[in-house]
């Protein structure tokens, strides 16, 4: 069966650019639709050893980006374990991420275009799309314009239960370590991520348990406690699917004529908001179906890749920020055992890169615990715990 032909991609940010390259480049007539095109997105642009292993592309070019080697974790109780990445992750701005994937989109024939789409209507041949001062028409339609409801289309916006919410500063400054600090009562984290020339420092968390003027709020108090200056600082905010239990594939990621990749989707890891690997493999996946003919099997596809680990994350989300395990928060517990126990510093390593999948992290954590329990104990009898190139 001959898959569509002509496609209209809505969005231009990893997923949408991802998916219009993939398509053009197959041979799909392909317009790209974004009222930006590449834009600065503060919160995003770490790329982790897993998805650079998959899209080594990504890697592999000249556009200015971080390399970080190193991280801090630090748990509510003031705990903290430094960890060495063997494989560094790479952090870009997003305006630079958003204009490598956009070029490689335009390079395999896809059309650019700057437009707002203010309007999206079916009709018997397949969609038009009402742009500022002109219309468009395509037989398919990608949605991945993330979670802006003025976007939706046949979706429908996201429901406030599967949003997150992250708020935060660039700051003018510098550093090569990327830092993740778990709070008291938070679903979610303060981060320092390093960029080229700046950092972005923020928190995330529910958008319901916490709303952008209360964690704007934290975010300010828990900075003066640091002695983190806010001069010279630029604020920002943005929506992130965050979605609950049983909502991942509740609303659907495709119709008759049209799919959802990325944010869109809901793809977003609930626990640690990572998106852009789910938003590249959402892509590939479609694009995939599409070529083969057989766009109606992307869902099941999508699931099989990486739906089933985001479902199981949203269950475990809840527990790992407000459960206890032997007398502590869950998320306390994994600092205070990676600084002690070279068994759990390579499971948290492996969980950092993605290299953990959530589906064996049960049966790791408690194959291995009668152990790292005695390497704790002995380091604490000791007096130190271990450092980076003894756990390494």
């Amino acid at each position: 069966m001959p898959g569509p032909r002509h496609i209209a991609v809505i969005g231009g940010g990893p997923a949408g650019a991802f998916a219009a390259a993939e398509l053009a480049a197959g041979g799909c007539a392909v317009t790209l639709l974004d009222e930006k095109l590449a834009w600065e997105k503060p919160c995003g642009g770490g790329l982790t050893p897993k998805t650079l292993a998959r899209y080594p592309f990504l890697g592999q070019n000249g556009r200015p980006k971080k390399i970080v080697r190193k991280a801090v974790l630090r748990a509510a109780n003031g705990s903290t374990v430094q960890l060495a990445f063997p494989d560094p992750f790479l952090i870009y701005s997003r305006y630079e991420l958003n204009s490598l994937m956009l070029e490689r989109a335009a390079h395999a024939g896809c059309e650019l275009v700057r437009d707002h789409v203010a309007g999206i209507e079916r009709t018997a041949a397949g969609w038009r799309l009402r742009g500022r001062g002109r219309e468009y028409t395509a037989d398919f339609l990608v949605i991945a314009a993330g979670v802006r409801a003025s976007f939706a289309g046949p979706i429908g916006p996201q429901q406030p239960g599967d949003l997150g919410c992250a708020v935060g500063y660039y700051l003018p400054r510098t550093q090569d370590h990327l830092e993740v600090h778990f709070l008291r009562r938070l679903h979610g984290y303060f981060w320092i991520f390093p960029r080229t020339d700046h950092v972005s420092i923020g928190l995330c968390g529910k958008y319901l348990a916490e709303p952008a003027a209360r964690m704007r709020q934290r975010l300010e108090r828990y900075m003066e406690e640091r002695g983190i200056s806010r001069a010279g600082a630029e604020f920002y905010a943005h929506l992130l699917p965050a979605l609950a239990p049983g909502s991942s594939w509740s609303r659907s990621c495709a119709g008759e004529g049209w799919a959802a990749v990325g944010d869109a989707a809901g793809l977003v890891d609930p626990i640690t908001g990572e998106g852009i690997y789910y938003a590249l493999r959402s892509a590939e996946e479609l694009a995939a179906c599409c070529l083969e003919g057989c766009p109606q099997q992307y869902p099941a596809r999508l699931r099989a890749a990486c739906g089933m680990e985001l479902e199981l994350a949203a269950r475990l989300a809840e527990r790992f920020y407000h459960d206890t395990f032997l007398g502590g928060r869950i998320c306390t517990r994994m600092v205070q055992f990676a600084r002690y126990s070279p068994l759990f510093y390579r499971l948290v390593l492996d969980l950092f890169a993605g290299r953990q999948p959530y589906g064996g992290l049960k049966e790791r954590v408690f194959s291995g615990l009668n152990t790292g329990l005695r390497e704790i104990a002995v380091s604490m009898l000791r007096g130190s715990r271990l450092t980076t190139d003894e756990h390494g």
